[in-house]
């Protein structure tokens, strides 16, 4: 083992790396693994061991899909309450969404605005996604050169003004322009033409919010980005992608070398329409939860690797903001509140499945570090950022929101008993959270795009 290098040894029999998952030590040093060695490797004098026994050691789930709101609507999150519920997750680095917030990060000098909101407050390492909105086309290339991941639009109305959605030719503009420096579009596919002609009706019915965005809405939106990411050349990813009938499009276009990825969340393969009670407007989100049928289909997408990662798209709001009093879907804010909760909620569905830590860590730490750029995140190997999560696979527990970190006390996964323990996040060597408590001092940073990467 090498000792001049090596301060920390974590040993288990059950390590999960690249290759797949085995008994190890791995040793840390200066915040960087230095080694992945044999489980019976000595260890050197003075370095810290740590025995996590039969405790699964993941690399640090990366999360790029996660509304901060933060500054302008810290009241719905923040900074400080989001990182914390990350780091009691498991998860070590998340990249903010650039909308929500106030100003939305669509500029270069907003995008300073939102660094200096974040700076000191972070429990994981923060990125940053910038925004495509009409009016900006100017501002994507100084955005990227400033650091963003990557570029975030809607096709629809995204629920808050002062961010609002790409026409077709603005959408194809926008992939020029972004083609032209190699960065990366991030979409918000549903087709706003089907949701206007399919039937709107307010209410406590779950049915009839789940027919007011079919998922025809996502299939042509879905069809239509990928035809211009086929013809203009430019990287896109779809985010939250929640109808299984837009996997054959996807597929497809892969097959034919168009630059094109995809994700979905863990509310969409945990969750299913047909358990969503009337009036429970905190399972509302956009697109929606569907039915058990079509959430088979994305387990076998994720299987097959048509769809690269799952995030979380947290996306809180204030609790009257859900609508808890009158239960009315079309009213209520759509989101899921799952930060804290998405590993034990896939793992939950992905052990009956017959899936194994390994899987797991592929779609929820390599697949969105892969996304990112994120070099030196997503996997246990010499030379990664030493960031990790114990996690206890069998042990279960049941969701109170109030234990949660994150600011207001509503989730979707209240009262579910899940499987998974988050025993202790580590980031650069350094525990963060340990038994659901996170350190006070935050230890995080700001990241940037690494210099030629995505």
């Amino acid at each position: 083992m090498p000792d001049a290098v090596t301060d920390l040894v974590l040993r288990s029999t059950r390590v999960v790396t690249p290759e797949g998952e085995r008994p190890a030590c791995v040793a840390v040093g200066g915040g960087t693994i230095r080694a992945v060695l044999p489980h019976d490797a000595p260890v050197p004098p003075g370095a810290v061991l740590t025995e996590l026994g039969d405790d699964v050691l993941l690399p640090g789930l990366v999360d790029t899909h996660v509304h901060v709101n933060d500054p302008g609507r810290a009241h719905w999150e923040g900074f400080a309450t989001a990182t914390a519920a990350a780091a009691a997750g498991g998860i070590t680095t998340l990249i903010d969404m650039p909308l929500n917030s106030v100003p939305p990060t669509t500029t270069a000098a907003h995008l300073a605005v939102k660094r200096d909101a974040a700076r000191g407050r972070v429990h994981t390492d923060v990125g940053f996604w910038g925004g495509a909105v009409p009016g900006n086309l100017a501002d994507l290339r100084p955005l990227h050169e400033a650091g963003v991941f990557g570029f975030k639009c809607f096709l629809l109305p995204s629920g808050v003004d002062e961010f609002p959605p790409l026409g077709r030719d603005e959408l194809a503009a926008a992939m020029t322009e972004l083609a032209s420096f190699g960065g990366l579009l991030i979409v918000h596919a549903e087709d706003p033409g089907v949701i206007d002609a399919a039937p709107q009706k307010a209410g406590p019915a779950y049915a009839d919010f789940l027919a007011s965005r079919p998922p025809a809405a996502e299939d042509t939106a879905v069809a239509q980005v990928i035809d211009l990411a086929r013809r203009l050349g430019a990287r896109t990813h779809i985010l939250h992608l929640s109808s299984a009938s837009a996997l054959p499009l996807i597929r497809r276009a892969r097959a034919e070398g168009v630059p094109v990825t995809a994700e979905t969340c863990p509310h969409f393969l945990t969750l299913t329409a047909e358990e969503v009670p009337d009036g429970a407007t905190e399972f509302k989100c956009c697109p929606p939860i569907r039915e058990a049928a079509n959430q088979d289909l994305l387990w076998q997408a994720l299987a097959d690797g048509t769809l690269d990662c799952v995030v979380s798209d947290h996306s809180p709001s204030t609790i009257d903001l859900k609508h808890k009093d009158t239960g009315d879907f079309a009213a209520a804010w759509g989101g899921i509140s799952s930060l804290q909760l998405g590993l034990p909620a896939v793992w939950t569905q992905a052990r009956r499945r017959g899936h194994t830590p390994a899987d797991v860590a592929r779609w929820m730490s390599a697949g969105p570090a892969r996304l990112a750029g994120l070099d030196r995140k997503g996997a246990i190997a010499p030379g990664r950022d030493a960031d990790f999560a114990v996690f206890a696979p069998e042990e279960t527990f049941t969701v109170d929101p109030a234990a949660l970190h994150h600011r207001n006390p509503v989730t979707a996964y209240a009262g579910r008993t899940l499987h998974g323990v988050v025993r202790a996040t580590y980031l650069r060597g350094r525990p963060v959270a340990e038994h659901g408590a996170v350190m006070k001092q935050p230890a995080g940073r700001l990241v940037e795009r690494p210099a030629g990467g995505s």
